[in-house]
């Protein structure tokens, strides 16, 4: 039986304080998700897709009193949200739906989160990036790893991912980055390099 997105959301722990607490935390975790897919990046983009589409949203998720979370809400979650349980939780989510062709095309992608970035002005800024494998054909995530880029680089992650996935018999698209020698070895897979 396959299980809702809300319900593995559910699964995520909730880091806030119950005081002054209006929206659990999976409810502004698939807002965020809802509005990343529809194309808003940033804080300000998500808050404006939750108030442009404030009315279905709360009629479809049954939101209590009305009421949306606010830009700060959300903003203040993406801050402080333990992304390494995000995103186990989205794979095991995702795992459910995914099924992959031999020889089925999947691009390799890290995007770092903004929200993580800490010492601006200097050249080696730490950060968190989310590493993702993507199904061009069913266009959908197929796994997310996240990174530390104090801790281990977009290349270790990408075959740590691949590893976790046990994907086998599909075609990657890289980054030039990924010219690594290990990257090809580790798995049955073949590689093209963009």
């Amino acid at each position: 039986m396959a299980v809702s997105l809300i319900t593995q959301l559910k699964l995520v722990k909730d880091f806030r304080t119950k005081q002054g607490q209006r929206h659990p935390l999976w409810l502004v975790l698939v807002l965020v998700i809802m509005g990343t897919m529809s194309g808003c990046v940033g804080y300000r983009g998500l808050g404006d897709f939750v108030k442009r589409h404030e009315k279905t949203l709360i009629e479809i998720l049954e939101i209590p009193k009305d009421r949306v979370p606010s830009y700060s809400t959300n903003r203040r979650v993406m801050m402080r949200v333990n992304f390494e349980e995000l995103t186990q939780v989205f794979n095991e989510w995702a795992n459910q739906y995914v099924e992959l062709s031999e020889l089925e095309w999947l691009a390799t992608d890290g995007k770092s989160i903004k929200a993580t970035v800490q010492d601006y002005s200097s050249a080696y800024q730490k950060f968190i990036s989310v590493v993702s494998i993507f199904s061009s054909h069913q266009g959908q995530v197929v796994g997310l790893q996240t990174m530390d880029n104090k801790q281990t680089s977009e290349i270790a992650t990408v075959q740590n991912l691949i590893a976790i996935l046990d994907l086998k018999g599909v075609v990657f698209s890289f980054d030039a980055l990924h010219c690594q020698k290990k990257q090809l070895s580790k798995s049955s897979t073949v590689a093209i390099i963009t």
